[in-house]
């Protein structure tokens, strides 16, 4: 820290109790200074020869009168305290903790050149330009102070060159700092040896966020105005500026919510986060992480932050959706909602990323090569959101409209598979058992079970929860699957390949419409695993299909095995018709529909 020492003389300030200080000399004192509480007994030359206020001051006292009252002095005892000294000449060290009360009260005694040559005034404009502001703690420090004089700070310009010392060293190349920080976050990166050479060698030195954590010192008021400072430099990386103001937050925001809402902090809470909402940086939001701006939701929803400000959150979140977890889209709902979740938040969220893309898409604003990274983020969303559809099935007053609104308003190509979709539903059957047979229909509907992986089959074969179509639908899905594979074992490999991409043909066609590399990528996924998994399945039903069956429920084993029996003389024959729908599995049989009818009337009875 920088300092300065004033004055020669030794110290002869002498207290007696809290509210009386004079100076300890032979002469006799002829002048009392009030300030505040304290009395200040002292002389009134080497007074009178620094100050021009005081100079008027004791001239208009009455000659009976040895007192001078100091109304609203800056800074109080202590500050006045140091310019006395000053006028003694005595021993006085400025700092950056003392400087603005010093500078302040320099100003109200009027201790210009005018009076007298290399005044305070002077000196300390000397000490602030030539220390103080060339100091990087020290500048920070000095606009902290300033906020109990802030109005005199203002006027003396002490807060404007505060700012714009520290405003302009944050813009400094990284490689050039040479002065001390405070940096105790993590690095990115581990330790790791990389040819030889320790990680950390390779990296800079300087990270470019040094700053950051400093000015996390400042109040909100002056943190936003040193923000705003940076910003306007025009030379610092979005990506840095949502780290600052993450750091802030973290510093000052409460973890627990009795704390974050109390109405000793209400206040301060809410103004926090306007300010940080502000201060975003407008690179599409792409400065900030996801986790970071929906956990700033969360905070504003709990402080009763302006609609306006949560919107503005919402369409940033919606660019990084991809990037989010399901535990930060578990936001708490608030009255008069009945649900644990804030299910409606996540909506909104969902359907401006979906606009977002969509309107991508229609104005054929993605270039070729990212097009590829779009499909992946979608890929990214549709998993999330069957992600949390399964946190939010366990909520008893979860409505079913809300759960099928979410479920559907992701395009389809976002889910190629529908295993996570399945397990949200049978969650949510599992939870709200007492559903109608209509409901159960409509939830059971969001799901295709021609997009089931072979796992998710087997188990939906064995769920009770779900109607007996569903069940019936996705046995012989997996019939002609198993058929298919059968046929593999007789036949080259390719031929089972070529079954496989027959029977998701109308997947295909549809993703492909909607996104055409997600299409072709996600079929040749699902081609390549299918015909792994279902060659091994093959050779096992090809032995032991009647074992195999044992391990299904007795409703679903006796389905099972009237389809299997149906199917295996006709599917060598008709393999690409049944795998055209996975909603009928008795249209797909021409010629025998009605021996199939009589099988399944009986199964069901």
């Amino acid at each position: 820290m920088k300092f300065m020492k004033l004055g020669s003389k030794p110290d002869a300030f002498q207290a007696d109790g809290k509210s009386i200080r004079y100076v300890s000399s032979d002469l006799q004192t002829d002048v009392v200074i009030n300030v505040g509480e304290v009395k200040f007994y002292l002389h009134k030359f080497p007074l009178l020869s620094k100050s021009n206020r005081l100079q008027k001051l004791v001239s208009e006292a009455n000659d009976d009168s040895e007192e001078v009252d100091m109304v609203g002095f800056p800074g109080g005892p202590k500050s006045f305290e140091i310019c006395a000294k000053f006028c003694y000449g005595m021993t006085v060290t400025l700092n950056a903790y003392n400087v603005v009360a010093a500078r302040c009260a320099a100003e109200y005694l009027e201790m210009t050149e005018d009076v007298d040559r290399s005044n305070l005034i002077y000196k300390i404009e000397v000490f602030l330009n030539s220390s103080i502001f060339r100091s990087w703690k020290d500048s920070i420090i000095v606009l902290q102070t300033t906020n109990s004089l802030l109005s005199w700070s203002e006027d003396l310009k002490i807060v404007g060159r505060c700012i714009d010392s520290i405003a302009s060293k944050t813009s400094v190349d990284p490689t050039n700092i040479t002065w001390s920080y405070t940096y105790n976050r993590k690095l990115a990166e581990p330790d790791k040896i990389i040819e030889g050479m320790n990680y950390r060698d390779k990296i800079e030195k300087v990270p470019r966020d040094w700053w950051v954590e400093d000015i996390c010192e400042l109040d909100i008021d002056l943190y936003k105005r040193v923000m705003i400072a940076v910003k306007s430099k025009g030379r610092m990386d979005g990506t840095v500026i949502g780290e600052a103001l993450k750091t802030y937050a973290v510093r000052w925001l409460p973890d627990s919510v009795d704390a974050l809402v109390s109405d000793e902090h209400a206040l301060r809470n809410k103004s926090l986060v306007k300010t940080i909402i502000c201060l975003l940086p407008s690179d599409k939001g792409m400065g900030c992480s996801s986790s970071f701006l929906l956990k700033l939701l969360k905070v504003s929803i709990l402080v009763g932050a302006d609609e306006s400000l949560r919107e503005e959150l919402v369409k940033r979140i919606s660019l990084k959706l991809h990037e989010a977890c399901v535990g930060d889209l578990l936001i708490p709902a608030r009255s008069p909602q009945i649900t644990i979740y804030d299910v409606e938040l996540v909506q909104s969220v969902v359907s401006q990323y979906v606009m977002h893309e969509k309107c991508k898409w229609d104005l054929d604003f993605v270039e070729k090569n990212e097009k590829g990274t779009d499909t992946f983020t979608l890929l990214s969303v549709g998993r999330l959101v069957d992600r949390y559809l399964a946190e939010i099935a366990h909520d008893p007053n979860l409505n079913l409209s809300s759960f099928v609104e979410l479920s559907q308003s992701i395009p389809e190509s976002a889910r190629p598979i529908h295993d996570g979709l399945y397990k949200a539903i049978d969650i949510y059957l599992k939870e709200h058992p007492s559903l109608t047979k209509a409901e159960r229909k409509r939830i059971c509907g969001l799901m295709d079970v021609k997009k089931l992986t072979v796992e998710a089959s087997m188990d939906a074969a064995q769920n009770e929860k779900l109607p007996l179509r569903v069940v019936v639908q996705v046995l012989f899905f997996e019939q002609v699957r198993s058929a298919a594979s059968v046929r593999a074992l007789n036949n080259h490999p390719s031929d089972t390949s070529l079954s496989m991409t027959n029977m998701d043909e109308e997947h295909d066609k549809t993703a492909e419409e909607n996104c055409k590399p997600l299409g072709k990528q996600m079929s040749q996924m699902k081609v390549t695993e299918e015909f792994q998994k279902n060659m091994k399945l093959g050779k096992k039903s090809s032995k032991n299909s009647a074992s195999g069956s044992q391990l299904l429920p007795s409703r679903s084993r006796r389905i099972f095995d009237k389809l299997w029996s149906v199917g295996k003389g006709h599917v060598e024959n008709k393999s690409s018709e049944t795998s055209g729908s996975s909603h009928s599995p008795t249209s797909n049989v021409p010629g025998d529909s009605k021996s199939v009818s009589r099988h399944r009337r009986h199964s069901i009875s």
